[in-house]
C-alpha cells in the first residue's frame, strides 16, 4: 500500500510539473501583469464648485491613467477643476515618455496658469507643485488662491449684489452689462501695483476689490467669473503675457469681456465707465487692441478663438 501511494504522489507531482510546463507562458504573462500593474488611483469627491464643461484645450476625465501627453493635460486639468489639493497617480508602463511629459507640463509655468483660467476662480491655485519618481508615481499638491472663509464672504457679497440689482425679467446680456457697470462703478484700477508690482491693496484678488475697491485685471476677471457662473454661462479667462480678462459663452458663440480696460484711468482723475471691451468678437478685439499688446492671446491655448 506504501508503495502504491509513494508511485501515485510520483505521478500527480509529473502531471503537474507538465501542467507547469505547458502553461509556462500564460503564468509568466500573469505574474508581469502582477508586478507591471498600474496601481489604483483613489478619487476623492469634488467639491461643489468644480465646472461641468469640457474646453477645446482640456476636459474633465474620469479616468486618471494617462496614456499620452494629452491624458496628462486633462489630469491636471481635473485635478485642479475638481478642487483637489493633493492628488496622486501613477503613470502606466506601456507610456514610456509619461515621466518626461509630466515634468514638461510641471516645469511649464505659462501652461499651467492656461489651464488654470479655465477652473473656476475658487479652485485656482496661487501654487502647485508636482512630485514624481522612477516607479511612475506622479503627486500634485494644490494651495488655493481664496481660502475657505474667504470663498464663503465672497460668496454671500456675490449673492447680495445680484440681489440687489438683477431682475428676473432681464435679458441675460442685460444682467452681464448690470454687473459688469456695478463692478466698474465700485472700483479703482490700482495702477501702483500694475506699475511697481506691489500695493497696500489686495487688488490682485477679488477681496481687495470687494473690501478695498481697487483692482487690477485679475481681480475684475475673477469677479466676473464668479458672476457668469452664478448665471449658469460657460466662461473661463483669458491672458496674454501681461493681462487677463473673460470669455463667456452667449448666444451660441464665445464673446471677450474686458472689464479692466474698460475702466480706465482718466487724466483728470474722474471715473470713468466704457463699454468698448463688453461681449465683442475676436476680430472687434484685434481692431482695438491693434496698438497695445496686452490682448495678444495665444489661440492655440485658447482654441474657442481659433479661426
Amino acid at each position: 500500500m506504501t508503495k502504491l501511494k509513494n508511485i501515485l504522489t510520483i505521478l500527480i507531482s509529473l502531471i503537474v510539473l507538465v501542467a507547469l510546463f505547458l502553461n509556462f507562458d500564460a503564468i509568466s504573462e500573469k505574474l508581469l501583469s502582477i508586478f507591471n500593474s498600474t496601481p489604483e488611483v483613489k478619487v476623492l469627491p469634488s467639491n461643489e464648485y468644480k465646472k461641468d464643461d469640457d474646453f477645446q484645450l482640456i476636459k474633465q476625465v474620469d479616468k486618471y491613467i494617462p496614456y499620452n501627453y494629452q491624458d496628462l493635460l486633462n489630469i491636471f486639468y481635473s485635478t485642479l477643476n475638481q478642487g483637489w489639493t493633493d492628488f496622486t497617480f501613477y503613470c502606466p508602463v506601456e507610456y514610456e515618455d509619461c515621466l518626461n511629459d509630466v515634468a514638461k507640463i510641471s516645469l511649464n509655468e505659462e501652461l499651467l496658469s492656461n489651464i488654470n483660467n479655465y477652473v473656476h476662480p475658487y479652485n485656482s491655485y496661487t501654487s502647485i507643485k508636482t512630485l514624481y519618481d522612477s516607479t511612475g508615481k506622479v503627486n500634485v499638491l494644490i494651495k488655493h488662491l481664496y481660502s475657505e472663509n474667504e470663498i464663503k464672504y465672497i460668496e454671500q457679497y456675490a449673492d447680495t449684489v445680484m440681489a440687489s440689482i438683477l431682475k428676473d425679467n432681464m435679458s441675460l446680456e442685460t444682467k452681464i452689462k448690470t454687473l459688469h457697470d456695478y463692478i466698474i462703478n465700485n472700483t479703482k484700477y490700482d495702477a501702483v501695483r500694475a506699475s511697481e508690482g506691489d500695493s497696500k491693496y489686495d487688488s490682485a484678488r477679488m477681496t481687495g476689490l470687494i473690501n478695498e475697491h481697487y483692482a487690477i485685471c485679475s481681480g475684475y476677471a475673477d469677479i466676473m467669473s464668479v458672476f457668469l457662473t452664478k448665471l449658469n454661462l460657460p466662461n473661463f479667462k483669458v491672458s496674454s503675457d501681461s493681462h487677463v480678462w473673460n470669455a463667456v459663452y452667449l448666444n451660441n458663440r464665445w464673446l471677450h469681456l474686458d472689464l479692466t480696460w474698460d475702466d480706465p484711468i482718466s487724466t483728470n482723475g474722474r471715473d470713468v465707465l466704457q463699454h468698448d471691451y463688453f461681449l465683442i468678437t475676436t476680430n472687434r478685439l484685434k481692431v482695438l487692441a491693434k496698438d497695445n499688446k496686452d490682448h495678444n492671446f495665444d489661440p492655440k491655448v485658447y482654441k474657442e478663438f481659433a479661426k
